[in-house]
């Protein structure tokens, strides 16, 4: 078991207080500390020292994946560690992005090498061929724009800001509607309806609702560029009308205008009231598959992914943007649930996803020794306390609040103690 020395991303969106507060550090720091990754992705793997020697935790896997990953990671996942653990502390938005499917990641990654793009090229969606499905749990409260809203719901929002130039698309979305309202009636009415149930109308009519959605939002993000600083100038003010107002969209208007001043004149802001909006509260957490539109806005916690750096990008940023591939890769009908953690044993709790590549586990051991869970190769984060891990060999490494080790799948099972509250990133297929 090793004590990672984690890689601090500065990039602008970020906190000065989030990262620096959990590490003890003097707060606030010198400059924005976005993220900070614990894990072995090339571009930014933490260190480790072993038998006396520094070295890359990449590097160390590289060397033995076997030993490092196991043989059932290996077989399932090759010599890659399939996740990365990060704390994400953002004080202005990120961007409107969506992350790719494995297969999508392949074919754009592999598209992207026949163009002749380099490496490093800023101009590229896909830096490997790998999916980033992303689990976010929130440390303090965390605000985000996770999914799209049903058409609805967002028919109303763009009523009530009552913008003139999306007064045609609150229509078509008002329409949409009705339309869907009507297929599930009738979907589901029985024999003494005026006629018969038609079989998958409903299903047809959600997918119908979606689409009616992702269109309005390909109409605002591909909106000409002659008058798109009007449009972003007219729903800023529409949201600085409404935020104080109270109502359904208070809070969503009021990140909006926050929004705005952080990304002027950027026509992300026109398409944030076509997303859902949300605080999550500590331990509440938000799964994002492959093709979920989001953007996170403000707070700190934790963020476990497949380790993969593919973005692709919409707006509210300075990084490459393409809005074509953006809405090739969207999903508009996959929900956003808010997660709870589920307890699984004594002073253990796990947050469920389908993702193959990672799983999440919170431990809080208490007075007691507690197994450590998930399996193959693992990563702890401590942040409240200091938890003790011991291998069967007899090894023990101790983390206090701010810090992370490696265990490796050969150190087998461990045991955890101490008065502490830990996260627990591991493979999720071997967990």
């Amino acid at each position: 078991m090793d004590l990672l020395q984690p890689v601090i991303r500065p990039y602008a969106w970020g906190s000065r207080d989030g990262i620096a507060g959990l590490q003890g550090r003097p707060v606030p720091a010198s400059g924005p500390e976005a993220e900070l990754w614990m894990g072995a992705h090339q571009s930014a793997p933490s260190s480790v020292e072993r038998d006396g020697r520094a070295a890359t935790l990449d590097d160390l896997i590289a060397a033995d994946p076997a030993r490092e990953l196991g043989p059932r990671c290996v077989a399932r996942f090759g010599s890659r560690l399939p996740f990365l653990l990060k704390v994400l502390s953002a004080a202005k938005a990120l961007s409107i992005q969506v992350h790719p499917s494995r297969a999508q990641a392949q074919a754009g990654f592999a598209a992207e090498n026949e163009r002749g793009l380099a490496p490093g090229d800023p101009a590229r969606n896909y830096v490997d061929d790998w999916p980033k499905p992303e689990l976010l749990c929130a440390l303090t409260p965390f605000e985000v724009l996770a999914g799209l809203r049903d058409p609805a719901d967002a028919a109303a929002f763009l009523r009530a800001l009552d913008v003139p130039e999306l007064r045609p698309l609150a229509a078509d979305l008002a329409a949409a509607a009705e339309f869907s309202a009507v297929a599930r009636l009738s979907a589901s009415a029985g024999p003494a309806s005026a006629g018969p149930a038609v079989p998958g109308l409903a299903a047809a009519a959600g997918l119908e609702g979606s689409e009616a959605v992702a269109g309005a939002l390909a109409s605002i993000l591909c909106w000409p560029a002659g008058s798109r600083e009007r449009l972003v100038g007219d729903v800023a003010a529409a949201c600085a009308r409404l935020a104080p107002a109270g109502g359904p969209y208070a809070a969503a208007c009021a990140a909006a205008v926050r929004v705005a001043g952080d990304h002027p004149g950027d026509l992300g802001v026109a398409a944030l009231p076509l997303l859902r909006h949300a605080v999550l509260l500590p331990g509440q957490a938000v799964f994002m598959p492959a093709g979920g539109l989001h953007a996170y806005l403000h707070g700190t916690g934790i963020e476990v992914l497949a380790n993969s750096d593919n973005v692709v990008r919409a707006g509210l940023t300075g990084k490459h943007v393409d809005v074509p591939e953006l809405l090739k890769l969207l999903d508009p009908a996959i929900p956003v649930p808010v997660l709870s953690p589920r307890q699984v044993a004594a002073g253990v709790s796990r947050w469920d996803t389908p993702a193959p590549e990672f799983g999440l586990y919170l431990i809080d051991p208490g007075a007691e020794v507690i197994a450590l869970p998930g399996a193959g190769p693992r990563i702890v984060l401590c942040t409240e306390g200091s938890v003790v891990l011991r291998a069967e060999s007899g090894d023990a490494v101790k983390a206090s609040r701010g810090e992370s080790c490696f265990v490796s799948a050969a150190d087998g099972a461990v045991a955890a103690a101490g008065p502490a509250r830990a996260f627990v990133a591991c493979v999720g297929e071997l967990s």
